[in-house]
């Protein structure tokens, strides 16, 4: 069923168990678990993906800048960057709290890994790219 066809009560039910359940939620573990088990890593990924878009934006980088630090489209930095000045507030709320908490670098960013990158997922998940990484020449025998 596509969300479209879902009727107003179907929507703010089902929205409404899922905001509950990860408001349960304690701990970076177990949000960690619960997303693994309810996302596939692509899923997770391209989320993550546009959490740093959010970052980046408010940090000021141009959209240009953006693109070619993340390989991502004009669309997808477009759609964050109008989420972010005409959404709720939820990117700039978590993303504050965020840095308050990590005042240093990002870790990632240390290594010289964008997170979520395709170098990062490449990297932290090598047998999932063994072939890839093996032609590559990213693999020693």
């Amino acid at each position: 069923v596509k969300y479209h066809e879902l009727s107003d009560f179907e929507k703010k039910k089902y929205l409404g168990e899922f905001y509950s359940m990860v408001s349960l939620l304690k701990g970076r573990d177990e949000v960690k678990n619960f997303f693994k088990d309810l996302l596939t890593l692509s899923e997770v990924v391209m989320i993550s993906r546009r959490i740093q878009i959010a970052k980046m934006l408010l940090e000021g980088y141009k959209h240009e800048e953006i693109k070619k630090k993340l390989k991502i489209g004009y669309a997808t930095i477009s759609y964050v960057d109008k989420w972010l000045s005409s959404g709720s507030g939820g990117y700039e709320k978590v993303i504050g709290k965020y840095n308050k908490k990590y005042k240093e670098k990002d870790e990632f960013e240390k290594y010289g890994y964008v997170p979520f990158s395709k170098e990062w997922v490449r990297k932290k998940y090598p047998l999932h790219y063994l072939l890839s990484n093996i032609i590559k020449g990213k693999i020693k025998s």
